[in-house]
């Protein structure tokens, strides 16, 4: 019988996973009878179903549901969704670098990405795009996956732009020669105190070390002593990537992680004799967002007893999944192992209960009221240096628990934010703005210390959000009026200066990020939790 592509591709996928997890100890005559129940099961569907049917779904449907059962991280990818996976893991895509936002059913700049191949043209911060490539895209209903289709495009391609700029009565022309658009992981770096550096990382990529030893430098030469290392919200990423970052803090010979599975034998990753940061205190900011390569991070530093953890409980994610490729350019991420600490827990929570379950698990959680304290019949283990107590079989628990702040939050607030009146507004404003706080304030510093959003600024606010059908809540104004002021602020800043500008701005009303300075201030306080 001559087997089609789709029946093709189900045949390599069960090989595949046959020979690569050792299930082909079977003996031949079991491997064959599974085979041809799968190619009779084909068959009869292909050719006996009432309606038409598309073999290619067919097969990748049977892929998802063969995975389905074995746990929540083992997952089917297309060729397609590989690709939209791979850019930020990656590091970087390519097209013609501009961070955008459709407003009023235009396309707008909000800001050309820094050494992009729209800066280079002068693209600036404001311009309406409406024509790209000779179509037009103003008051179309355009989205923003159609924005990334047009805009997109292989390196050394060009694309023709048709801009509207404030000032100018003609449509400005300019040719885009699309390039390498670098995905920054460091996502903010300054310095917080005199002595105490920040640094923010959103996900664990390829280029996350070699960004993360830069942020190390420029702290280092600004005088740091301390860090505090924010990794709330980081989904993880990259295995080798959390561990390089590991290896900046701990001495040499140190376990890191390691990784042991049914057909995979156990993997110690080790530090090394570098280190750029090998001394200083250290906080690390985690939160239930906090997964996978976040917590080989926070689980190496707290098990080292080489720093803080503080804040709330993380994901609790300890599965190690291997990408393995099709022919066709699909994937199948497959669990083949899970990861330890260096006192040997495996974080991994409870699956059993299905992957729905799994995934709300962290939405069941008490992050408002209590330490949120992993059950008591869980396994227990003692860190490496200290013989502090710390616990396995469900996310890291901090050594210091914040309770999420809600002092701030009202359903006004949550409307606003939720229908991107805030953002919109902000956008609006410096439209009209930015060339006056520029001149205004020639330096962040300076804008941090001196602006203030005022009460007409709120008011305007307010009417955005009444013909967003937004009803007006005084109460509710009064409870988010601080937040609102300050992410208002943020947004400004971050829109003239850049992303560590926003978290330089905001994280002052966080309590996590109070709470870290504090603990880095006192030394009796950073020991003693420690000890």
């Amino acid at each position: 019988m001559r087997l089609n592509i789709s029946y093709k591709k189900y045949l390599f996928l069960y090989l595949l996973i046959v020979s690569f997890t050792g299930v082909i100890r079977v003996n031949a005559q079991n491997f064959n009878q599974d085979l041809q129940k799968l190619q009779l099961a084909y068959k009869l569907v292909s050719t006996f179903y009432v309606d038409s049917v598309d073999n290619e779904k067919l097969v990748e449907d049977a892929i998802v549901g063969m995975l389905k059962n074995l746990d929540p991280h083992s997952e089917y990818l297309s060729k397609e969704e590989v690709k939209k996976l791979n850019e930020p893991l990656d590091g970087g895509f390519e097209g013609v670098g501009v961070q955008f936002n459709i407003m009023d059913d235009t396309l707008m700049v909000v800001s050309p990405i820094s050494g992009g191949p729209s800066e280079k043209v002068g693209i600036l911060a404001g311009d309406r795009i409406i024509f790209i490539d000779d179509e037009n895209v103003a008051g179309i209903g355009l989205t923003n996956s159609g924005v990334k289709d047009r805009l997109k495009g292989k390196k050394g391609t060009k694309v023709k732009l048709k801009i509207l700029r404030k000032g100018y009565s003609k449509l400005l022309d300019f040719t885009v020669e699309r390039d390498k658009i670098p995905i920054y992981s460091v996502e903010a770096t300054y310095m917080a105190t005199k002595d105490v550096g920040y640094v923010k990382i959103n996900q664990f990529s390829a280029t996350t070390h070699k960004e993360f030893e830069t942020a190390l430098k420029t702290l280092n030469s600004q005088g740091m002593k301390n860090l505090i290392l924010d990794l709330r919200g980081n989904p993880g990423g990259y295995l080798k990537a959390a561990i390089d970052v590991v290896d900046e803090f701990l001495e040499e010979d140190k376990v890191i992680v390691y990784t042991e599975g049914l057909t995979n034998p156990r993997r110690e990753y080790r530090s090394s004799n570098g280190g750029l940061f090998k001394t200083g205190k250290v906080v690390v900011l985690i939160n239930e967002g906090s997964a996978s390569a976040s917590e080989i991070v926070s689980g190496a530093v707290q098990d080292w007893d080489r720093g803080i953890i503080l804040g709330r409980r993380s994901f609790g994610k300890g599965l190690v999944q291997r990408p393995l490729n099709l022919q066709d350019g699909s994937m199948i991420k497959l669990t083949i192992a899970k990861y330890y600490t260096p006192s040997g827990r495996c974080i991994q929570k409870p699956y059993d209960k299905g992957a729905d379950a799994y995934r709300k698990e962290i939405y069941t959680r008490d992050i408002l009221h209590s330490e949120d304290s992993v059950a008591a019949d869980l396994p227990t283990y003692q860190t490496r240096t200290s013989n502090r107590l710390v616990y396995g079989g469900g996310g890291i628990k901090p050594d210091i628990f914040i309770a999420a702040d809600t002092s701030g939050y009202s359903d006004y607030y949550r409307d606003i934010v939720a229908l991107g009146v805030l953002n919109r507004f902000v956008l609006a404003y410096l439209d009209e703005s930015r060339d006056m706080l520029s001149i205004k304030y020639d330096s962040y510093d300076e804008f941090l210390k001196k602006y203030e959003v005022g009460e007409n600024m709120i008011n305007q606010l307010v009417e955005e959000a009444k013909k967003e059908k937004i009803t007006s809540d005084t109460k509710g104004l009064e409870v988010s009026l601080h937040l609102l002021k300050t992410q208002i602020k943020a947004l400004i800043a971050r829109n003239l200066w850049g992303v560590s500008e926003y978290f330089q701005t905001i994280n002052p009303i966080s309590e996590e990020f109070n709470k870290a300075i504090e603990v880095l201030s006192s030394e009796k306080s950073y020991t003693g939790l420690l000890n």
